[in-house]
């Protein structure tokens, strides 16, 4: 049986600009912590996998650690990340709930033709759970949302580009690597499936664009939806042959054997050039 599973942040929706980043900065405001990181910030910390890791970064900063006063006992550091942690989850959901955070084009198309179609349709992330269950059931509606299995947070010990929770959605599933495409946006991501065997479809958002995607069997902005200008193909190195959009065909296609080799080493088969124009 076809499997198609999703990361979510960036993938789902456009969380890291408009959800993750505006959460982080409330969240050191509400506790007075001196920091507020910018775009450009932000996108150097999203090279750190996990929102608790990219706030822990900020202890090997000696001068935040002494304003702050941060304890020195691995514990208690522990317990008050994981209270900033929570209160920052807190403000992403509530941004979901508000409608701030968008779904990306074609998720609710592709996903609901997906179950339609009778494939087994997952969310694999290292974000929190609750933030991961929220963004899915905003970008697909709650009867669709409830039909998708999600694997999130701290489920597995290491954040990607760790391979261990596809690992663990493949085995809990009873998936075949072979019949399993991920989606993904972002070079630790991409590095995660194919390190788990799995084939991958990155979609690039703002932050990601201009990533190194070498193992990708297709590269594309986003997948589209009736009415939206051509998605627009960045690199394709299998049997798709995407048109305006992205269908369920082109993600078959895209698990054709050979199409691209997992894990390291050059990809297989011809690079297309970026198209002009498109979006972005």
């Amino acid at each position: 049986m076809t499997a198609l599973v999703f990361d979510c942040d960036g993938v789902l929706a456009d969380t890291e600009r408009d959800g993750h980043l505006p959460a982080f900065n409330a969240t050191f405001e509400h506790f007075g912590l001196p920091v507020r990181w910018s775009e450009d910030d932000y996108a150097e910390k999203l090279r750190i996998g996990g929102g608790k890791e990219r706030m822990a970064s900020l202890f090997a900063d000696p001068e935040f650690a002494r304003a702050v006063g941060v304890p020195d006992d691995e514990r208690a550091r522990a317990e008050l990340l994981a209270g900033w942690h929570r209160y920052k989850t807190a403000q992403f959901k509530q941004l979901v709930a508000d409608g701030r955070i968008p779904a990306r084009p074609g998720i609710a198309r592709v996903i609901a033709g997906a179950l339609d179609a009778g494939w087994t349709v997952a969310v694999a992330s290292t974000s929190a759970e609750e933030s991961v269950r929220a963004v899915l059931a905003h970008a697909v509606g709650a009867d669709a949302a409830a039909q998708v299995p999600v694997f999130a947070g701290d489920v597995v010990p290491a954040k990607k580009p760790d391979p261990g929770i596809y690992l663990l959605t493949v085995e809990r599933l009873g998936l075949d690597p072979a019949d399993t495409l991920v989606v993904e946006d972002s070079r630790n991501g991409l590095l995660a499936a194919t390190r788990a065997g799995l084939r991958c479809l990155v979609t690039v958002n703002g932050y990601t664009r201009e990533e190194d995607f070498a193992e990708a069997v297709l590269v594309v902005s986003e997948l589209g939806d009736p009415g939206r200008p051509t998605v627009e193909v960045l690199a394709n190195r299998g049997a798709a042959d995407p048109g305006a959009l992205i269908t369920l065909d082109d993600l078959r296609a895209c698990l054709v054997p050979e199409a691209v080799p997992t894990g390291s080493g050059p990809p297989r088969g011809e690079v297309q050039e970026p198209a002009e124009g498109g979006p972005a």
